[in-house]
């Protein structure tokens, strides 16, 4: 990978991010309006780099002398903050091209967001971008900072609030607002945002560059994302392929995952929105939290940036209150933590502390803490010494901020923390900011439910799996080989599928009664007789289906009635015959496909088949191509995955016909991408282990 890549510092993203001169074109003399903001933001920071502000009208501004354009400027300018009117953007950016400033921040709304001439001036951004090397962030957009260096290129209302503090955090958003919301909530949460970066309408830089360039940035261990809709599908995946090799966890939210929300996404951003299933499917691939909600995005964050994953999903569980123990033993269970139980050894060891007490998993030390401060260090140094568990998480409520308790009880985890420094604590309690903050500062996240740390640990394990896995995006070059691009038929389809040694059903066109008949004689009854036709898709639909035919005068009624009434129902079809085939029934009814998403590109899809598909949507997608090893991970994502194991004494499926075919329908999709709309195998038989599979029927659309 190029070095302007690679390194963070030689990106063309530096200069807007790492600026050491800014202008600000449309500067005000007022520090409460738009063009104002950002100058007493950076005074108030202490910025140590030049600003510039750009006002003719002007001599002064906020005590800083004015420039009366950008081309006056007496030194490179890296970034130009950009707040005029939307009619006067495009001339402003173009004399910043001219004036070879690095980087542009454009607040003004009024462009693709409205359509129309907006629409027109934004593509003329974009090109500006593209022809002069000038990054852009917007337009339509709150702006972006830099805690670190005091480089505040906004006008968010929420730094009137609190500056925020540097850290180890990047947080990029599409929509200005929100992502002003996250910032000053993570900064009363104690969440370090070193880089902060609202999108907008994203004429050159979009989320995914961005969070790529804070995936490669030294200073930043957690990225915290939200979008409304992802424009480049491979930016994207770069990113996120970056950040997992770099082990730094993505929390994510992406909204519109209903129709409606989708619905709201077009006229808000006109960008679009790609399937919900979809991105699911991406972000467990790359191994990203998809938060739903404000709460869990920032839950999760705080509790990464303590730079600690478990290396096990066993967790252990202590509270002062029997009832809270199983709470959160309830949380752990069904998230799918292992609530291990302790040693005979150590519970019998705890009973001796205090021998009314449950010492099994959850430890329940009961309120006896507040008499004998002792059973605190003892019971979690006895967890500790099991050796078994990756994080303990801690119930402790007002009990831990008790100023008697403060002390012992900060010793005691300082103590664990230090002998035991590769097991996560996490503290539930509930007391005053500056107490907070020392468990903290002993690396304890601290949360005040304690049903929310037991899922902050369940996000952690994640990550920690996902980061153990590698993510492997095989190449597979596109096909030279042609498609037809009329419609295809079944029997088409399957000879297609077949020549890519797809495990197909052995089949036979016939076109007269008898043939038909000669042929199963040939297969051995019983036989199964479909219409073949490529402008009939659901041949049940129009009675295009017999089942189970045992004798020849039973298949030769068939045809008959198949082909007579195709031609009553759907007189100006096109009729190739019909398929005779053995039938095969001894397997499990799954169903592969293929779609081309707008987003995402050729995607793969893989369900159980039946009432499972149409009634439950139990299905699993993958972005195309993928590996052996994510498509067993992906065959296990199905809720109805027990079937295949053999449950209730049933024989066990063969996955690893199911992995490779689906290996290798994604490379299928990958080779013939822009050629395929869809194509579906439905319904895939899977046999016993070691028996295979065989598809029955297939559709493609080109």
């Amino acid at each position: 990978m190029p070095t302007s890549q690679s390194d963070p510092s030689q990106h063309s993203l530096a200069p807007l991010l790492h600026p050491s001169t800014v202008a600000i074109i449309g500067a005000s003399d007022d520090p409460a309006r738009i063009g104002g903001r950002p100058i007493r933001y950076m005074q108030d920071a202490g910025f140590k780099g030049k600003i510039y502000p750009v006002n003719p009208n002007r001599d002064s501004a906020q005590g800083l002398p004015t420039i009366s354009g950008i081309s006056e400027a007496p030194e490179p300018i890296d970034t130009a903050i950009i707040a005029v009117p939307a009619q006067a953007v495009v001339e402003t950016v173009k004399a910043c091209c001219e004036a070879k400033v690095k980087s542009a921040v454009i607040f003004s709304a009024g462009f693709a967001e409205i359509g129309g001439v907006g629409k027109h001036n934004q593509a003329s951004l974009t090109t500006l971008a593209r022809t002069s090397g000038m990054r852009i962030i917007g337009p339509n957009c709150l702006g972006v900072y830099n805690s670190d260096i005091g480089f505040f290129g906004t006008f968010t209302t929420t730094l009137e609030s609190t500056l925020p503090t540097s850290g180890n955090v990047g947080l990029v958003s599409q929509s200005g607002a929100y992502g002003s919301h996250l910032s000053l909530l993570a900064t009363q949460r104690g969440i370090g945002i070193r880089f902060w970066i609202t999108t907008g309408n994203e004429c050159d830089i979009d989320v995914a560059e961005t969070i790529g360039w804070l995936a490669r940035h030294p200073d930043i261990s957690v990225i915290i994302a939200y979008a409304e809709g992802i424009k480049d599908r491979n930016r994207l995946l770069d990113a996120l392929t970056v950040a997992h090799s770099e082990g730094k966890p993505v929390i994510f939210q992406k909204v519109g995952r209903t129709s409606i929300g989708a619905e709201a996404i077009r006229s808000h951003t006109a960008s679009l929105a790609g399937s919900n299933a979809i991105y699911d499917s991406v972000f467990r691939q790359f191994g990203v939290h998809r938060a739903r909600d404000t709460e869990e995005m920032l839950d999760i964050a705080y509790a990464a940036t303590f730079g600690m994953l478990p290396t096990s999903r066993r967790v252990g569980l202590l509270s002062i209150s029997g009832g809270v123990g199983v709470q959160m033993a309830d949380e752990a269970v069904e998230l799918g933590l292992e609530v291990t139980p302790m040693s005979t050894a150590a519970q019998n060891r705890l009973k001796v502390l205090l021998p009314y007490a449950s010492p099994r998993n959850p430890v329940d030390i009961t309120a006896q803490a507040f008499n004998d401060l002792e059973l605190i260090r003892e019971n979690l140094r006895t967890m500790l010494e099991e050796g078994t568990y990756a994080a303990i998480v801690a119930f402790f409520t007002f009990v831990a901020a008790a100023k008697v308790l403060v002390e012992p009880i900060s010793n005691a985890l300082a103590e664990a923390k230090k002998e035991y420094p590769q097991c996560l604590l996490v503290l539930s309690i509930i007391g005053p900011t500056e107490i907070v903050r020392s468990y903290e500062r002993i690396g304890c996240p601290v949360f005040a439910d304690p049903t929310r740390a037991v899922r902050a640990v369940e996000a952690l394990a994640r990550f920690s799996e996902a980061f153990a896995r590698p993510v492997e995006m095989p190449i597979v070059p596109i096909s030279s080989t042609r498609l037809p691009t009329s419609p295809i038929s079944e029997h088409i389809a399957k000879q297609i599928f077949s020549d890519h040694g797809f495990p197909v059903v052995e089949e036979h066109l016939c076109t007269t009664a008898d043939e038909a008949v000669t042929v199963a004689n040939q297969l051995g009854y019983p036989v199964a007789l479909k219409l073949s036709s490529k402008d009939v898709a659901l041949k049940t639909e129009v009675g295009g289906v017999k089942l189970g035919l045992s004798s020849a005068l039973a298949v030769s009624q068939a045809f008959v009635s198949v082909t007579s009434r195709i031609g009553t129902t759907l007189p100006s079809a096109s009729v190739e015959g019909v398929i005779i085939s053995p039938m095969v029934t001894d397997g499990i009814e799954t169903i592969f496909g293929l779609h081309n998403d707008p987003t995402f590109g050729p995607v793969v899809m893989f369900g159980l088949g039946g009432i499972f598909v149409e009634t439950l949507k139990d299905v699993a997608f993958r972005v195309a191509p993928f590996n052996i090893d994510e498509a067993h991970r992906m065959i296990r994502e199905v809720r109805a995955f027990p079937l295949l194991e053999g449950m209730r004494g049933q024989p066990r499926r063969d996955l690893e016909a199911i992995a490779s075919t689906l290996v290798s329908l994604s490379r299928f999709a990958a080779a013939y991408s822009g050629q395929l709309s869809s194509a579906e195998l439905n319904p895939v038989l899977v046999m016993q282990e070691g028996q295979g599979l065989v598809i029955l029927d297939a559709l493609i659309t080109t």
